[in-house]
């Protein structure tokens, strides 16, 4: 239980690694916030994480509307009285290149996946420092680390998160905060599963994701949270502006 006592907040946690922080969190003894626009779902999540950890509750919001966010932040304080741990998780995704992305794609894409974690990291930041401290963990993605073919918002979305990571991680150090990011690779998310069946061989695309990387396969979700949990925990309390990547060994070619 290394997380008894602790309130965790994650943010796109209706589904894929989302849901599996928010439960890993809830098995650890953390309460969790569920965060996410899917309310039927998310309110599904928050069901199991409250039979795991006894304090769990759901929370729609949009990461990109201040307003929103500043209620969430708002929202745990008065259940809990405090907030130790920030998953900034939400993000949308799209294929296109340079020429074929649209103005208002770019905006959507970098206003949830950079400015929410900005506006949440900015609120839930405040309220930490308010109760002696906590950790922000940002989930990037191997795109942000290499420039991967066909998808410059999102590439540009998660490279500024890792920027990001850093920039913050160095101003709050002295206020207690750590700031920290996971880069996972291609994992089995329905959001993966959803791009591989646009593809016009759905078979072959997946091939192609698998063999991308030397350990020949996608992730999986728990695996990506059982980092999370790791950066967020006491075992990594020296660890702050730190880019771990969990992504088969894609980055290491």
């Amino acid at each position: 239980m290394r997380f008894h006592g602790r309130v965790a907040l994650v943010t796109g946690a209706a589904k894929g690694i989302g849901e599996a922080t928010a439960l890993a969190f809830a098995r650890e003894g953390a309460a969790v916030a569920i965060v996410d626009l899917d309310q039927d779902v998310g309110e599904k999540v928050a069901q199991k994480a409250q039979a795991l950890s006894g304090q769990a509750a759901f929370v729609r919001a949009d990461v990109a509307s201040e307003a929103d966010v500043e209620a969430m932040v708002r929202l745990v304080r008065e259940r809990w009285g405090h907030l130790d741990i920030l998953v900034n998780n939400a993000g949308i995704y799209m294929q296109a290149d340079v020429l074929d992305t649209s103005l208002e794609a770019w905006r959507r894409i970098l206003e949830t996946n950079l400015t929410g974690a900005f506006l949440c990291t900015k609120h839930a930041a405040a309220a930490m420092i308010a109760s002696g401290g906590g950790v922000v963990i940002n989930v990037a993605s191997e795109a942000g680390l290499v420039g991967i073919k066909g998808q410059v918002a999102y590439n540009v979305s998660k490279g500024g998160m890792i920027a990001l990571t850093r920039s913050c991680a160095v101003d709050l150090a002295e206020k207690r905060v750590r700031v920290c990011c996971v880069c996972p690779g291609t994992t089995e998310t329905p959001l993966v599963r959803e791009a591989v069946a646009r593809a016009p061989d759905p078979a072959e695309a997946r091939r192609r994701l698998e063999q991308s990387r030397p350990l020949g396969r996608l992730g999986r979700p728990e695996e990506i949270a059982a980092a999370i949990l790791y950066l967020a925990g006491d075992e990594a309390a020296y660890a702050t502006g730190t880019i771990l990547s969990v992504d088969g060994g894609y980055t290491a070619q």
